[in-house]
């Protein structure tokens, strides 16, 4: 009996000197530290949250597969780079780097991994130099510079067809314009702005389906359709004007530019012309400037300064 009572006492105090020993690493686990047999000292760790569009991509944390997926959060983690894989089937890999600092969460919660693409569709179906697409009427025009054809078709390449011939001596721009309403499509170079009626209706109903206008003053440098969807606001390297989408149409000149390829923006949502400048200062030197032309048919009276011809 006394030899049993004996044991039960150094089991005992075996037991409690266990726990006391290893009291610490229990409550360094439980507040998030973990020893780093690099220092040999408990250090706090920190969190790695991984997210991917789309899920279930295998996790490789310094080049070793974990059991999660995506997404996962992985704790424990000791403070330093990590360099993180992720691969899913039939996507391409990404791969980078990750800080993980002490008490913090690293978020990766951004990461896209795009499908492999084995089959890329041909839309055109006839030779073409440039194209535009429109969104909003889902369309995409097309310009053969060998024949000045212009073409067209849905997004998805269906409908496939020509709409206009360009002269042969027309030069164009690669810079097309699209009207806002998706009606009109505008080209230029720099003595000439073609347009092309996508649809023949309203105002343009009795004009031909491609016309082009002369502009002889100043080179013309960039164009940008009024919201009105039937003036253009044309940027020449001396002047910013307004011309009328119809045949014979008259040009407003409405501001005297001082310096030659000038910046410029357009807001449709608002017409509102942002443009630079260079302004003689009274130290007689000249600075550049950045302005603001309002061009909204509250503040501009258009149908005032060009009366537009109805059916001409």
């Amino acid at each position: 009996m006394y030899n049993e009572q004996r044991i039960r006492g150094i089991l005992f105090y075996l037991s409690v000197s266990i726990f006391l020993i290893g009291l610490p690493a229990i409550l360094s686990f439980a507040l998030g530290y973990k020893f780093n047999p690099a220092t040999f000292k408990f250090t706090k760790t920190g969190l790695l949250v991984i997210r991917t569009y789309p899920e279930a991509a295998d996790i490789f944390l310094n080049y070793k597969l974990l059991n999660e997926k995506t997404p996962a959060t992985i704790r424990e983690l000791l403070p330093g780079d990590y360099n993180l894989s992720l691969f899913l089937d039939r996507h391409y890999p990404w791969s980078g780097k990750v800080k993980i600092e002490a008490g913090r969460v690293a978020l990766m919660e951004k990461i896209i991994l795009f499908p492999l693409r084995s089959n890329i569709k041909q839309l055109n179906k006839d030779k073409i130099s440039s194209f535009w697409v429109d969104q909003k009427e889902a369309k995409i025009y097309y310009f053969n510079r060998e024949n000045n054809a212009i073409y067209r078709s849905s997004l998805e390449g269906e409908d496939f067809e020509e709409i206009g011939i360009l002269p042969q001596d027309f030069s164009l721009s690669k810079k097309w314009k699209i009207s806002k309403d998706g009606e009109n499509l505008a080209g230029f170079n720099p003595r000439q702005v073609i347009l092309v009626y996508l649809k023949m209706r309203g105002r343009f109903a009795d004009t031909q389906p491609l016309i082009i206008l002369e502009h002889s003053d100043y080179p013309i440098i960039d164009i940008f359709w009024h919201s009105d969807n039937y003036h253009l606001i044309l940027i020449t390297d001396r002047s910013i004007e307004i011309l009328e989408a119809r045949p014979q149409a008259k040009i407003l000149n409405i501001v005297n530019l001082n310096k030659k390829n000038i910046a410029a923006f357009y807001d449709d949502s608002n017409d509102t012309l942002y443009f630079n400048d260079a302004q003689k200062a009274a130290d007689g030197r000249w600075y550049d400037n950045v302005y603001k032309l309002e061009l909204s048919t509250k503040s501009f009276p258009f149908q005032e300064l060009i009366k537009p011809k109805s059916n001409e």
